[in-house]
This record gives structure tokens, sequence and C-alpha cells, in this order.
């Protein structure tokens, strides 16, 4: 996949970073350990994702929240699509279309099936269909969101409460 790096405010030391050169509906991808987040960059420094288990070890709604939110200190890159059927305002209005609704699911319905829904028309998911491909590689993966999740979860004092 064709990604460009970029740098967030927490990145540059605290400096307000610059979102003028971020294109409108650009598909945004927060390199996490392990696993990649996605999300829709909608103007104003602020992006639409699937929170999923990206922010918590609850599971979260499609919300729009600050561009350094998104990326939560992670690095910060643009994902091309070259064949995207809706473009700028028109992938804006349908990644906000959706803001509230709360069915993540991990293997159907992630934050990366959110932008490819946004940009192509049609629910995908990358990350899913290499980790169903490759059983090692999905292993990989599933040990990295375990421990996100967990470390999510202690961080909020809510790990106990979420295996009692």
């Amino acid at each position: 996949m064709n990604t460009n790096l970029l740098q967030t405010s927490s990145e540059a030391g605290g400096e307000q970073a610059s979102t003028i050169d971020l294109p409108i509906g650009a598909h945004l991808v927060s390199a996490r350990s392990g696993y990649e987040h996605h999300g829709i960059y909608v103007g104003n420094g602020r992006v639409v994702h699937y929170a999923g288990f990206a922010g918590s070890a609850h599971r979260g709604p499609v919300e729009e929240v600050e561009l350094d939110r998104f990326a939560a200190g992670h690095p910060l890159s643009i994902r091309a699509t070259p064949c995207a059927r809706y473009i700028g305002e028109e992938a804006v209005c349908r990644a906000r279309s959706r803001l509230g609704e709360n069915r993540y699911r991990l293997l159907t319905n992630n934050c990366e099936h959110f932008c490819a829904w946004v940009l192509l028309g049609e629910s995908r998911s990358e990350q899913v269909h290499c980790s169903l491909r490759h059983p090692r590689t999905g292993m990989h993966v599933l040990m990295c969101l375990v421990k996100a999740f967990v470390e999510s979860g202690v961080k909020g004092g809510r790990v106990a409460a979420q295996f009692a």
C-alpha cells in the first residue's frame, strides 16, 4: 500500500501541526504495534474513525476526534486510494453519515472496513484478509491487539472488571 508519513503535533515537540497540506477525505493510517488504525481526515485538524478498541478496553463508536487523539502518539501516514469512488467533501459526508454507529466487529466491521466503505463504497480490510490468509501473521496481530487491549484497560483501571 502506498503511504506517506506525516508528523503530528505531539511528535513535533508539542507545537501545533500544520494540517493545511492534508487533503479533505484523505485515508489516514496510524501505525500501532503489530497493526494499523484507520480514519478519514475531515478538515480543521479532525478525523472520523471507528474507535473500536483503539482508545480503551471498551468498544467505541464511529466518532470525530482531533488528529492528535486519533494518532495517539503513533506514527501517522496518508494511504493513497487511487481508485476511490468518493473523494473530498463527498467522502467527508459519507464518513460523517455514520457518526455514532456502534457496531464495531474486529473481523467484519472495523476501522479499515469503515474507511474502505467511505472511499470505495465497499467494506473490506486488507489487515483482516492478510491475517486470515497467513495464520502466523494473524496470530501476531491478535497478540498485539490483546496486549494493546490489556494495556488500555490497565491505564483506565478497567481490566479487572472486564475479566471478572
